[in-house]
């Protein structure tokens, strides 16, 4: 890939709105002037991901990570650097100079997570040309589509294909590509057997399978062919960038429905999230064909807490599916259930109503699961008492999973009206039922939910733990106003050619910049010495680098750095001064005293190290003539005597 220019870096950071992009991923609330959420990299049950709208930062406490938008999608998304600004200038419509082909040494530098990437996006546009244009395609694919009613524009939403029944018509095209065999068969897209390579999906319909943020991961493949010797779908193998257990089909495309209506209706098929979708109804996902999993569920939580499963009228497949509820509950969520007439699912009966009718259908039929387990489960048998009671405790099984004890005395209530059986007996029951479900979870703690290092001071974790000692602190410091306050003007004390004291006023960088360059001193620490490197050289060219050219920044290390610091600032309430009478001065308004403060400190700790180094060499006193004695020992005093004059007057020490 060609290199992105500055100017177009500038335009997309300066376009993009964080809380808009994050806002695809992850259900954010407003929090006073930020938005928060459920951490996206973790699994957590109370919020801690914080966004700034004002600052264009986001920050997760669960995980310490944090930066900008660009960071967020490179955590996320696993893009890389000019993969992320490419997808907010396409998100943002933002033109980027056209690429230059690329050669064979920039595909070989190609990561494997990028190369397995950037073939699913071309399969899928391969598979799409095919249906859209080839003979074959229009004639098999695209008509069976339009038998099933799928309009062309939802067809082409959802970017359906169709791999051609030619053995390696594929196959052939990706290898001319420059493609590598190794990459096409790990995302699974061609076998091979006896040195013959041919197309996994030959002769079937392609729905490709979304990231939430549309990068294609993997694909369904449905045969068009009756013989019941042929499997009915195949599914992408896998890999690096696909694990079916987190990942949920159609959720890139409606997770903003899900959000507005606070609801996520579930399904089971690829054809269900599209029927129902070309029907308006737009928050829905499906689990495409596997068993729900705790992944997908918190994959859920992220934008809503309440999941409406719609089941079609197959008894087996129902009752199979009640483990999916538990994990519901058991994740703290709420679930309602649909249940279609008896031989319709989702898709045949989204194509036979109106929307409105169906809206209706549903909003009639949707039930609590206590009241869905007991129709399956007592049908045909109300009249077994021992049945009758085998429900009753695989539903009150069922309440003890749910973690909130209110909601879990609610389902009480109506377990023990519902089956006319007194609450003290239900409650015992739950109560023996619910001991065995916390023993469980605490015989299986959960990693995410280790507790954070706590942070020291206004330090970020990653810093606290680094600067062990008073040289790395003071370092910290200094770097960190540099960045918070660099462009701020501030006065000094200035000498004329009278020798006369005159105020002047310059930028913080400027005068830190200047401290430290007139004394020869530099940062140890690499992250902070390549800070101060950036800002000396903006200095060079006039400028005074601000926190937001360092979140720009391809090196995500210092965006990190830069958006922890600027994560910590707090507000005060001015209730302090006009009901109390207490001035609650911040940093900023003594900005002139904690620059001079932090540059003493800063020259104070190179003054100790220095002095320790010197105490290093006198204990090595046995190997030293009398005069590299003596010379060591009144180096010794003069750095001492400096010392004692910091105490006194603030950076105003000269070191050479």
């Amino acid at each position: 890939m060609s290199k992105i220019p500055a100017h177009i870096i500038d335009e997309i950071m300066q376009t993009s709105r964080i809380e808009e992009v994050i806002g695809e991923f992850v259900n954010l609330k407003r929090a006073g002037s930020n938005l928060k959420g459920l951490s996206p990299f973790t699994d957590e049950k109370t919020p801690s991901f914080v966004v700034s709208p004002a600052k264009q930062i986001f920050k997760c406490f669960s995980t310490s990570k944090g930066g900008s938008v660009v960071t967020f999608l490179m955590e996320k998304e696993h893009f890389t650097y000019p993969e992320a600004l490419r997808w907010l200038a396409d998100k943002y419509n933002i033109q980027i100079p056209e690429d230059e082909p690329a050669t064979a040494e920039q595909m070989a530098a190609i990561t494997e997570r990028e190369s397995l990437y950037i073939i699913n996006e071309f399969a899928k546009n391969y598979f799409s040309q095919n249906l859209m244009e080839s003979d074959e395609g229009k004639a098999v694919a695209l008509s069976y589509f339009e038998e099933r009613g799928f309009r062309k524009d939802i067809i082409q939403k959802f970017q359906l294909g169709y791999c051609i029944n030619a053995g390696d018509d594929f196959t052939k095209a990706a290898l001319k590509k420059g493609y590598k065999l190794e990459y096409l068969e790990k995302v699974g897209l061609v076998k091979t057997k006896e040195e013959r390579s041919f197309d996994f999906f030959r002769g079937r319909v392609m729905f490709p399978i979304h990231s939430v943020s549309g990068r294609v991961l993997g694909f369904g493949g449905r045969t068009l062919f009756t013989d019941k010797k042929i499997a009915k779908y195949f599914n992408s193998p896998e890999s690096i960038i696909y694990n079916k257990s987190e990942i949920l089909y159609g959720l890139h495309f409606s997770k903003g429905d899900i959000i507005k209506y606070d609801n996520c209706f579930l399904c089971e098929g690829y054809t269900d999230v599209i029927s129902m979708y070309q029907a308006g109804i737009q928050n829905v996902v499906s689990s495409s064909g596997t068993s729900l999993t705790k992944d997908q569920i918190k994959l859920i939580r992220r934008y809503t807490q309440n999941i409406t499963i719609l089941y079609d009228g197959d008894p087996a497949g129902i009752k199979a599916s009640f483990r999916g509820i538990d994990l519901i509950l058991e994740e703290g969520m709420n679930v309602k259930v649909v249940l279609f007439p008896e031989g319709e699912d989702p898709d045949s009966y989204s194509k036979k109503a109106s929307t409105s009718e169906l809206e209706a259908y549903i909003q009639a039929h949707t039930q609590d699961f206590i009241s869905f387990k007991a129709a399956i489960l007592l049908k045909d048998g109300e009249s077994d008492p021992i049945k009758k009671a085998e429900l009753i405790r695989e539903i009150v099984h069922s309440v003890a999973l749910i973690p909130d004890q209110i909601t879990r005395t609610v389902y009480l209530q109506q377990i023990a009206s519902q089956f006319d059986i007194q609450e003290s007996i239900i409650s015992n029951e739950l109560m023996k039922l619910r001991k065995n479900v916390v023993s469980k979870q605490l015989q299986e703690p959960e990693l995410a939910q280790i507790p954070v290092p706590m942070q020291t001071g206004n330090q970020p974790v990653e810093i606290a733990e680094t600067l062990e000692n008073n040289a790395e602190n003071s370092e910290y410091d200094l770097i960190r106003l540099l960045i918070k306050y660099g462009t701020r003007v501030i006065e000094v004390d200035q000498l004329n050619e009278l020798s006369e004291t005159n105020k002047a006023e310059t930028s913080v960088t400027e005068f830190i910049c200047h401290e430290l360059d007139k004394d020869e001193l530099a940062f140890e620490h690499p992250k902070f010495a390549k800070i101060h490197q950036l800002i000396v050289e903006g200095l060079a060219e006039n400028q005074l680098l601000s926190s937001t050219y360092f979140r720009q920044l391809e090196d995500q290390t210092i965006v990190q750095f830069v958006s922890e610091i600027e994560s910590q600032e707090y507000e005060l309430s001015s209730k302090w001064l006009s009901q109390y009478n207490i001035s609650t001065r911040s940093e900023s308004d003594r900005l002139q005293e904690a620059v001079f403060h932090s540059i003493y400190n800063f020259k104070s700790s190179k003054i100790e190290a220095h002095i320790r180094s010197i105490q290093e060499r006198l204990k090595l006193a046995g190997d030293m003539s009398d005069e590299e004695l003596l010379d060591a020992l009144s180096e010794q005093m003069t750095y001492e005597k400096i010392k004692i004059a910091f105490a006194e007057k603030l950076g105003r020490i000269i070191l050479r």
